[in-house]
C-alpha cells in the first residue's frame, strides 16, 4: 500500500515546489492542500503541525514530517523511502 502524502502549500513557494518535486521523483502522488489564502486550511495546518506556519508542511500517513528541509534531510539520511513504503 502506498503512503498517503499530504502537503499544505502556497502558490509560487520555492520550498513547496522543491518538496513536491522530491516526492514526485519518488513516484508518490502528493495531495496538495492550498492553504495560504484559506483561513480554515491554514488553521488546520497549524493545528496538525503543532503551530508551524511556514510552507510547506508535509504529512506522511498522517504523521507530520516537517517542511522542505526536513523532507530533504530524511532523503539524505536514507529514511524517506521507509516512510513512503506505507
Amino acid at each position: 500500500m502506498a503512503a498517503k502524502v499530504e502537503m499544505y502549500s502556497k502558490v509560487f513557494c520555492p520550498f513547496c515546489i522543491r518538496a513536491q518535486a522530491l516526492l514526485e521523483r519518488k513516484g508518490v502522488k502528493v495531495i496538495v492542500i492550498p492553504a495560504a489564502n484559506d483561513k480554515a486550511k491554514r488553521a488546520e495546518m497549524n493545528q496538525r503541525s503543532n503551530g508551524r506556519n511556514t510552507f510547506p508542511q508535509v504529512f506522511i500517513n498522517g504523521k507530520h514530517v516537517g517542511g522542505s528541509d526536513e523532507l530533504a534531510a530524511l532523503e539524505r539520511a536514507g529514511k524517506l523511502d521507509a516512510l513512503l513504503a506505507g
